[in-house]
């Protein structure tokens, strides 16, 4: 089966397509030639997730799915949530983004945190939602070199490393987005 992974984020792409396997030809947006950046101008999560994998299937009449992740802090009223990727601006700067998060938390001893993602599939022109969430932490400074976004800081529960510093290997096991596309997988198995 072929089926567009509305991104052309290759950290995702490498990961989403070690969980899938090869019964699914995924392909990337460079792959269909689509050039566009996609607007996500919805409020949720899950909104942004279908507009994206909407552009696909409208555009280019092909199965697809998008996913949206944030990441929200108890401590900042869920925090920065659907804007966790221009948090600190639309530079979309990992560091800017992490550096607002941890002077936001200064002085707070909630640091309870998760990261939470939202997939929406559209298969045959109907759409499926599937989603997954790890709980955690926002440590007081970054550790660990692997990973991106805001891996240096977030710490999952039952763990004492960051997920920048537990790898990919382990990372791409627990995480929201692993979890989410584990349910995906487990529903292309059903079909």
């Amino acid at each position: 089966m072929k089926l567009v992974f509305a991104t052309n984020n290759q950290h995702k792409l490498e990961e989403v397509a070690a969980i899938l396997g090869d019964s699914i030809e995924l392909l990337s947006l460079k792959d269909i030639n689509c050039d566009v950046d996609i607007p996500e101008t919805a409020d949720t999560l899950e909104g942004n997730a279908l507009l994206k994998a909407q552009y696909i299937y409208n555009n280019y009449g092909l199965d697809a799915f998008a996913d949206d992740t944030g990441l929200e802090i108890e401590a900042l009223n869920n925090e920065p949530g659907v804007y966790s990727a221009r948090y600190a601006g639309e530079d979309k700067s990992a560091q800017a983004n992490m550096l607002k998060v941890l002077d936001k938390l200064q002085g707070k001893e909630n640091r309870k945190a998760q990261f939470r993602t939202a997939i929406s599939l559209i298969l045959d022109g109907k759409e499926y939602l599937f989603e997954g969430i790890i709980r955690g932490k926002i440590i007081e400074e970054k550790r660990g070199e692997a990973g991106f976004g805001y891996d240096p800081i977030f710490m999952p529960d039952g763990y004492d490393k960051t997920f920048a510093e537990l790898g990919n290997d382990i990372k791409n096991d627990i995480s929201h987005r692993a979890l989410a596309v584990k349910k995906l997988n487990k529903f292309f198995n059903s079909l």
